[in-house]
């Protein structure tokens, strides 16, 4: 049975549009942020000590923002929307200056995915109208969801598939992956969550699958700690659930439309740890979740 639902521990309001992504950074000895992206353009750095915002962007020519990142330092922070293009921002000492864009070809809602391959060295994954040819040797794997429900993984520079599972009727709308574990989740428009791993060949395979009470799932995130899961809802709510067996722990309550988008923070002390949530009502509800153990029933 799942838990009672709690009230968020405080909510951040003035973004002026729905909230499509959420980003944490809250390493380091600098002040932890939380940086979201709207559907009017804007990008917000909010300050969590304050809770409030201390920078605002106007970004992407006013289209809505699907995607924000940063680099290690949180200087540099990137940004993807629906006008086709990736943004890299300094955000350094105060400023908010647009350093370089590319233009992607895509409209879709696919959002991108940063991978530190080295320190100071980062590969940024979008999806765009067409592929260059990639350099020669072996590199990181990519996993991908698609419309037709299916998800493939890709070998980055060798430029091929390694493996594709049929893991939904209808399209992809969402997924994670636990490095740690090598297993995955994977959400849809349906009622269920697909999980999946990664066996020692490089071939997905599918696992178990959790169904939910109403359909819609836009965005999946594992805790740091890779014991909790949480997912945004087309219901209003956000679920909770013990990653290692998938049993639900709690439905969170709060928003009157969409959730769109679910992050966890990343600081480095667990007590402090929260879990974000943006809705299609324009706010960001936050809540703790420390005292969700892991999953040992």
């Amino acid at each position: 049975m799942s838990r009672p639902s709690p009230s968020p521990i405080y909510t951040l309001r003035g973004a002026g549009g729905p909230l499509n992504t959420l980003h944490f950074s809250c390493q380091g000895e600098g002040t932890p942020l939380l940086f979201s992206g709207s559907g009017n353009g804007a990008i917000h750095i909010w300050n969590l000590n304050s809770r409030r915002a201390e920078k605002i962007i106007e970004a992407h020519s006013g289209n809505s923002v699907i995607w924000v990142g940063t680099l290690q330092s949180a200087d540099a922070l990137i940004s993807q929307g629906r006008d086709m293009q990736v943004c890299w921002w300094d955000v350094s000492e105060g400023r908010s200056e647009l350093v370089e864009s590319v233009r992607t070809g895509s409209v879709g809602f696919c959002q991108c995915s940063l991978l530190e391959t080295s320190p100071a060295n980062y590969l940024l994954a979008y999806a765009g109208e067409q592929t260059e040819e990639p350099d020669s040797g072996s590199g990181p794997l990519l996993l991908a969801g698609y419309e037709n429900g299916s998800l493939l993984l890709w070998d980055v520079t060798q430029r091929s598939k390694l493996s594709q599972v049929k893991a939904h009727p209808e399209p992809v709308m969402c997924l994670t992956f636990d490095t740690t574990s090598l297993r995955g989740v994977s959400g849809s428009s349906e009622k269920t969550l697909s999980s999946w791993r990664l066996d020692g060949q490089s071939n997905l395979q599918l696992q178990d699958c959790v169904t939910l009470v109403n359909p819609g799932v836009s965005q999946l995130c594992i805790r740091m700690d890779h014991k909790l899961l949480a997912s945004a809802g087309w219901d209003h709510r956000i679920r909770v659930f013990g990653w290692k067996k998938l049993r639900p722990l709690a439905v969170l309550q709060y928003h009157t439309d969409m959730v769109l988008s679910v992050a966890f923070s990343d600081h480095r002390d667990p007590r402090q740890r929260v879990l974000a949530a943006g809705s299609k009502d324009q706010r960001i509800s936050l809540w703790s979740v420390y005292n969700e153990g892991a999953d040992t029933g």
